[in-house]
Order: structure tokens, then C-alpha cells, then sequence
């Protein structure tokens, strides 16, 4: 719970971000992971560049879940997702690449 609330938080320091889901909370149990689009940037070409430019691996599409897509409005998003061997020092080098990646375009 601890690092997905540091990713949460982090991401939401990169401009022109929109996290879909809650915060991860005491109350509100969640998987390591965000998903979110950056405005102007599909998410493919996204994902596309954290790899070549950063070899950062994020995934892009609808993450089988089509139908919240749709009801967010959206086609595609990018997710960023935690497992047992990340650290905070992961979370800030994915960030440092992202924003690194937005202001680029």
C-alpha cells in the first residue's frame, strides 16, 4: 500500500496527468498499479517512447476492460504497475522518464 500511494502521489506531480480510480487508501484497497493518459499523447506513442528513449516499461490499450473505457470517455489508456521487487527509487526514475517524455512532445 505504501508504494502505490507514493506512485499515486508522484504521478499526480507530472502536468497534464488524469489518474482514473481512487487513491489508494486505508480505506480503499488496490492493486500497485495506475492507469492514466497524458493530455494531448496517445497512449501507445507514450509507452512507445518511455521504452526506446528511457527503457521504461508501462503498459497501453484498454487492459481488458473495453467497457470502462467507453465509459470514461476514452480509447486507450497507459498503465503503471508495482510488484514486490520495486522500490521508491523505481517510482522516481518512472517519473523523472515521464516527465522527461511529456515535455518532449
Amino acid at each position: 500500500m505504501e508504494l502505490a500511494n507514493y506512485l499515486y502521489e508522484k504521478l499526480c506531480s507530472v502536468p497534464n496527468i488524469r489518474i482514473y480510480g481512487p487513491k489508494p487508501s486505508e480505506n480503499i484497497h488496490r492493486a500497485a498499479l495506475c492507469s492514466f493518459n497524458v493530455e494531448n499523447i496517445h497512449p501507445t506513442d507514450l509507452a512507445t517512447f518511455l521504452d526506446q528513449q528511457h527503457g521504461v516499461a508501462i503498459r497501453s490499450g484498454h487492459h481488458c476492460a473495453q467497457p470502462l473505457h467507453r465509459h470514461l470517455g476514452v480509447n486507450a489508456s497507459a498503465r503503471a504497475s508495482l510488484y514486490f521487487y520495486n522500490t521508491k527509487e523505481d517510482v522516481d526514475e518512472f517519473i523523472r522518464s515521464l516527465s522527461d517524455t511529456v515535455s518532449f512532445k
